[in-house]
């Protein structure tokens, strides 16, 4: 059965229950996602308002051309499957937090005598897992901490009782030096070893009050005993815990198991902190900066924000104290904005870092813009052009074995890739692998075009090629009579040498000039932007090819996929409803036999 989607005029048909929304433009392109109490309601919102809407969610609105829901079972629910869906197909209009980062944890592995080791690989599986830590920094230190106070391997041996017996192992270096107790040849129980990983965990967990409590009473029974040497070992262990509770930001210990989210936003973004806290000390923290894609308000940012924050550090905090006030659907969890006390500084000391984040992130950007102001114009200079060129268009072509011939144009604005000005080009009028020729066709099709639709043409034209293809681009521009209006320059071989039309000897730039980074910045954009498209063209040409072959699917039908579709990822992806739409039941039918088929096997 087809996925039922509505136009913009049959709102009366959505249902008044939570959910999510999705909506998709004119090429069946996924342009929205958002949850809803009421689907109904909400969707209808966007187009009673709109006349009062902001100007990007005008833009939005105008680009709607079909509306889909799923029913949740409740608004939490709608939450959770938002979020996968954005993560998933990352639509144009949705707000994204950037989570490619990982972060460091420690771990207590399962196995006899168990190691504490440090990962940023998350697997419950192989042992408990404490973190994650904000940073490599903050994770050593609590590292140092227990290599300080405990004495707890770091070999890799399988210290299996039957292989202790057996004598397999010796002690190593780190039981000299008194780092181990040499579990390996059976010189510490494993009782008393875990006794230790015990005590470590309480450190793991921020519980050190705990810890502390237990070295206090045994310093005062050895003291009391006259094991003055024993006492003062476990007085230099609770100095260690000292020092160690120093190094961290400690806030009220009544305050524990609780998250901190604030946020500060100026027009275009939005700066997000986070502080996990837990028995009173800080022991995650983490800000993020938002793009704003439809001049979303700072509560309704924070409320998209918060779960995705949560999960990454792993929090089950029933408590989130915010600067402003947020929708999160979970009858589980207070959301609360504290007023006075250390509650409110809290909050105080989350915006005080969010605030020197997005000043850090503002001087970072301005950094970045006066460096790519100062290669723009030193590659005027170099090339001794009459005009900045603050607009840069270059070209490769890529045509692996000679099949499937295709060329690329990136395009740089001051200094920095505009990827909405990207291009790529399949071949058309040139039969087999002839890079000259190729040239010459994607230049006269790009400016053609531009001089047709009355557009700004480039400040300057780079080749990624020797000089067949630098003349190719030329002999085009001359057939379009703009030759000597723009700049071209071919880039060679070698990167430092840069030849230019009529001159035989090549322009030498310093290896250390940043124009001659900024040139190898266009060519290798424009070489990896020429070589994904190529691959995509070749994998859909030979499923597409494969495709044919199946009995009952013709190249009609193939065709329409790959339209439908845009690419072999996503005809592999979708489910048999989304195919049905594309080329109607029956043939979806043989589709999808055959593709079960094939990743059985």
């Amino acid at each position: 059965m087809p996925i039922l989607r509505y136009s913009p005029n049959e709102l009366n048909k959505l249902p008044s229950e939570p959910g999510i929304y999705k909506y998709y433009n004119q090429e069946n392109i996924l342009i929205y996602v958002g949850k809803a109490k009421n689907i109904k309601k909400r969707v209808s919102s966007y187009f009673s308002k709109s006349s009062n809407a902001n100007r990007k969610t005008l833009k939005l609105v105008n680009e709607i051309f079909e509306i889909e829901f799923t029913i949740a079972a409740s608004e939490f629910d709608a939450l959770l499957l938002e979020n996968n869906l954005i993560k998933e197909n990352q639509p144009k209009y949705n707000i994204l937090l950037k989570d490619d980062k990982t972060f460091p944890y420690i771990c207590i592995l399962r196995e006899r005598f168990p190691r504490i080791i440090s990962t940023r690989k998350y697997n419950p599986k192989k042992g408990e897992y404490f973190g994650p830590y904000s940073s490599v920094v903050a994770m050593n230190n609590v590292l140092e901490l227990i290599s300080k106070l405990y004495t707890i391997r770091t070999c890799k041996f399988n210290l299996s009782e039957s292989n202790i017996n057996k004598g397999n192992f010796k002690v190593c270096l780190e039981y000299h030096i008194k780092n181990c107790k040499g579990p390996c040849e059976g010189l510490q129980t494993e009782n008393e070893y875990l006794h230790d990983i015990a005590e470590a965990r309480n450190i793991l967990t921020a519980d050190t009050n705990k810890v502390r409590a237990i070295y206090k009473e045994k310093m005062n029974s050895h003291a009391q005993e006259h094991a003055f040497e024993l006492a003062q070992e476990y007085k230099e262990r609770i100095d260690l815990l000292d020092k160690y509770q120093n190094k961290n930001i400690v806030v009220n210990t009544k305050i524990s198991d609780t998250d901190v989210f604030t946020i500060l936003s100026d027009s275009d973004f939005a700066y997000v902190n986070y502080l996990r806290i837990k028995n009173g000390n800080i022991i995650f923290t983490r800000s993020v900066e938002i793009k704003k894609k439809l001049e979303e308000t700072e509560g309704y940012i924070l409320s998209q924000i918060v779960y995705e924050m949560r999960l990454q550090s792993k929090s089950e905090s029933t408590t989130i104290y915010c600067n402003v006030d947020i929708n999160f659907p979970s009858e589980d969890v207070r959301c609360l904005i504290p007023k006075i006390g250390d509650k409110r500084k809290l909050i105080d000391m989350s915006l005080k870092n969010a605030f020197h984040f997005k000043k850090e992130k503002q001087n970072e950007k301005e950094r970045l813009r006066q460096r790519s102001n100062e290669a723009v114009k030193q590659l005027q200079r170099d090339l001794k052009l009459i005009n900045p060129p603050n607009h840069i268009e270059c070209f490769d072509n890529s045509n692996i074995l000679g099949t499937n011939p295709v060329s690329a144009m990136v395009c740089f604005k001051r200094g920095k890739p505009s990827k909405k000005d990207y291009r790529h080009y399949k071949i058309k009028t040139v039969e087999g692998p002839d890079d000259f020729a190729s040239m010459y066709e994607v230049v006269y099709r790009r400016y053609k075009r531009l001089i047709d639709e009355e557009k700004n043409l480039p400040n300057l034209i780079l080749i990624d090629g020797g000089k067949g293809q630098l003349s190719s681009a030329v002999k085009a521009l001359k057939d379009l009579t703009i030759y000597g209006k723009i700049p071209i320059a071919g880039i060679a071989k070698r990167l430092e040498e840069i030849y230019v039309p009529d001159d035989h000897l090549p322009i030498h730039i310093n290896k250390k000039s940043p124009s001659l980074k900024l040139i190898q910045q266009l060519r290798d954009e424009a070489h990896r932007f020429a070589i994904n498209f190529h691959r995509k063209l070749r994998s859909n040409n030979s499923f597409k090819t494969e495709l044919e072959n199946i009995n009952g699917i013709g190249k009609t039908t193939a065709n329409k996929l790959l339209k439908h579709f845009k690419s072999l990822k996503k005809i592999k992806e979708a489910n048999v409803q989304e195919i049905v739409i594309a080329i109607g039941s029956s043939k979806a039918k043989i589709l999808s036999e055959y593709l079960s088929q094939k990743k059985e096997s």
